[in-house]
């Protein structure tokens, strides 16, 4: 018996040698995630984390017709074939997740990843979902948009009794639908969501789509209160959010998209995060398509370059990809683009912290004023080896060809070139920019941050405005 584990690992591997001793069907299957070989003693073995499990080149066109997803940071979830129906299993647990490399907490999630591995399946099928309970409280599962039975729709108390420490439930229904759907705990919600459990849930059309797609990508929006320097999420926080993610990473942790010009490619974006996000891509318009409710009617599809993705809510873009570069794809809330968000500080900007520095390193030796001139200043003082918080990111992060990219949070790139191999997905490297098409420096101001001075074109260029030190406070005035 072919165990789980070796099923795994023969996967990551291209499956070359497990799957060489069985039939051409079977090996087919290996594309659709199937595990007709095991049984249900293999399937309550824990999952280990598997990011990669489909190798870059092997995301060919499943037997039913459609093209698999490529979950950044993630994977799919195998199923078994047993008399028709698609056995998947989920495993509720505690996991370690690391958001990016220097910061790591306990989380809770499925399989040993957060999110959840994604689960595919095709308008038509009956699925049966068992869902093992490995947490120390009870929990379920809803199936977020799907249209099923009311005794599957997870809420517990509402639709069925709770899933106890140790118990497995089974989850049985026909798709009725297709479209890009999600899942998630109705059962201790405040806590077991703001620890990481959720996944994708995919539902292809059966039939094939009358404009096809040749790349897939998938992701969730999901914040994160760890506080710096604690290695657990604080559920109670539902506001002042610490590190904003895409399928619970951070940049520069977050995979890249990758695409050939010429190339028709769809993200799908599901949010289970407490906050909106306007997703905005850089130099390709894109074409809002879709949602839970499937992919619209063409007449229904719109033009944007940015799109606020609810809480709750799933959209999908597609763009075709016209321009070869290194094209940004983030939330456009600036605070969602940086990592370990304090709230509540001082404001230091203008302000000469040179003597209150002088004076804090009496006390704190190493200690660095920042955040006269801007933040940059806190990832380069990083990289120079000022310590921070253990276990804390800093706000700023990630090299280019060009110097620090100083993003974080919920912040990716799309990689299009004109020369990659279909259905390859590794990373390119940076974009090798055409002779004279980046922008460049041609003049240096000598004179900047002195006085005003007279601008060639007439105008006064004043200098930059610093706000003032504050003076010192006479406690004696209040009383101290």
């Amino acid at each position: 018996m072919t165990s789980r584990r070796d099923l795994l690992q023969a996967l990551a591997m291209g499956g070359a040698g497990l799957l060489a001793g069985v039939s051409s069907g079977a090996r087919a299957q290996h594309e659709g995630h199937d595990m007709s070989g095991m049984d249900m003693g293999d399937m309550k073995k824990p999952m280990p984390p598997a990011a990669g499990l489909v190798p870059p080149k092997a995301l060919q066109r499943h037997p039913q017709g459609y093209l698999p997803v490529r979950t950044l940071n993630g994977w799919t979830l195998p199923y078994k074939l047993n008399g028709g129906v698609k056995e998947f299993h989920l495993v509720a647990e505690e996991i370690e997740h690391e958001f990016a490399p220097g910061c790591r907490a306990k989380c809770w999630g499925y399989n040993g990843t957060t999110p959840g591995p994604t689960i595919e399946a095709v308008d038509g099928d009956r699925v049966r979902i068992f869902v093992t309970n490995r947490l120390g409280e009870y929990t379920t599962v809803h199936w977020h948009g799907i249209d099923l039975p009311n005794g599957y729709d997870g809420v517990g108390g509402l639709n069925q009794p709770h899933i106890k420490p140790g118990e497995t439930y089974v989850y049985e229904f026909t798709l009725k639908q297709h479209g890009t759907h999600m899942y998630h705990p109705h059962a201790d919600e405040m806590t077991q969501m703001a620890f990481g459990m959720m996944g994708l849930f995919i539902i292809h059309p059966r039939e094939v789509e009358d404009v096809p797609i040749d790349r897939d990508y998938a992701f969730l929006l999901h914040n994160w209160a760890l506080h710096p320097g604690t290695y657990r999420p604080d559920p109670s926080v539902m506001q002042d959010f610490d590190l904003w993610t895409f399928n619970s990473k951070v940049f520069p942790a977050i995979d890249h998209l990758v695409a050939r010009t010429g190339e028709r490619i769809r993200i799908r974006i599901g949010n289970l995060s407490m906050w909106n996000h306007p997703i905005h891509l850089h130099s390709n318009p894109f074409w809002v398509t879709g949602s839970d409710g499937g992919r619209w009617p063409r007449a229904q599809w719109r033009r944007e370059v940015t799109e606020i993705v609810g809480v709750g809510q799933m959209r999908d873009f597609e763009f075709e990809a016209t321009e070869p570069g290194d094209w940004a794809l983030h939330c456009h809330m600036a605070h969602h683009t940086m990592n370990a968000m304090g709230h509540g500080i001082p404001n230091p900007a203008g302000v000469d912290q040179s003597g209150v520095q002088d004076d804090i390193r009496k006390h704190l030796p190493g200690y660095m004023a920042m955040g006269r001139y801007g933040m940059s200043e806190h990832g380069e003082h990083l990289k120079m080896g000022v310590p921070g918080p253990v276990n804390t990111l800093p706000m700023m992060a990630g090299d280019g060809q060009f110097g620090p990219i100083e993003m974080g949070g919920m912040f990716t790139v799309v990689k299009v070139r004109n020369d990659l191999a279909a259905g390859d997905y590794r990373d390119p490297g940076w974009y090798q920019f055409p002779k004279g098409t980046v922008a460049r420096r041609v003049s240096a101001d000598p004179d900047f941050g002195s006085p005003p001075r007279r601008h060639p074109y007439g105008s006064t260029s004043p200098a930059p405005v610093m706000q003032p030190e504050m003076p010192a406070m006479d406690h004696s005035k209040h009383g101290g």
